[in-house]
């Protein structure tokens, strides 16, 4: 269970997508998976390296050398959370948007395989450098007090968390309707000035379970 300071951490890093702009509950988790895979893929090859290192094996980083994304070749180590996470905003920005997101996407050879499949999708959405400063810098939080806690299942705690807030946000009416729906509700009503509708029921995130008049 998420308390504490932890709890905090993650309701501040919410906070920092709402005000961003990002107010769709299912995008923010979204965007936030992403950023954590991208950050437990620097941990996961670091600890591969260590531990080969201490078994005498041979260690092949997926970041060593030149990466090629797609046409560009690029040094491996602007890839890593541990180095990108100390550029300045805009270069932060630039970096994921153009290497590290089309980098994620075709990590796994096999165009047929799950990962390809689930991930042939994923599109960067923070809207701004300073925007994405700030995520990285509260996520870097996260983790550093996550690893305080060492509980066994922190992570799964705080992804448990996460999922709660859509729920949340769904009582609290914070999904967003968008403008082309707005505009065919308004079209299949042709409301008429002076006229009353009395929908029943309503199914819609900005109406009640109750009747609504318009």
């Amino acid at each position: 269970m998420v308390t504490g300071e932890l709890k905090s951490r993650i309701d501040s890093l919410w906070e920092i997508f709402w005000t961003g702009g990002l107010t769709n509950p299912l995008d923010v988790i979204e965007q936030m998976t992403y950023l954590m895979f991208i950050h437990d893929l620097d941990n996961a090859d670091n600890l591969r390296a260590k531990e080969a290192k201490m078994l005498g094996l041979a260690h092949k980083s997926i970041f060593a050398g030149e990466v090629a994304v797609g046409d560009r070749k690029i040094d491996g180590s602007l890839l890593k959370w541990s180095v990108f996470h100390d550029f300045d905003a805009s270069k932060m920005y630039s970096t994921m948007q153009e290497y590290i997101f089309p980098f994620i996407k075709n990590l796994h050879g096999d165009k047929e395989s799950a990962y390809s499949k689930y991930m042939g999708d994923a599109i960067f959405k923070v809207p701004t450098p300073l925007m994405l400063d700030k995520i990285v810098t509260a996520m870097d939080g996260i983790y550093e007090q996550m690893a305080q806690i060492k509980a066994s299942d922190a992570r799964g705690d705080v992804y448990e968390y996460l999922l709660s807030k859509i729920a949340t946000a769904g009582v609290n009416g914070q999904f967003r309707t968008p403008r082309h729906i707005i505009r065919m509700m308004v079209d299949m009503m042709a409301p008429v000035r002076m006229k009353s509708f009395v929908i029943r029921r309503a199914a819609h995130p900005v109406f009640s379970s109750q009747s609504a008049i318009i």
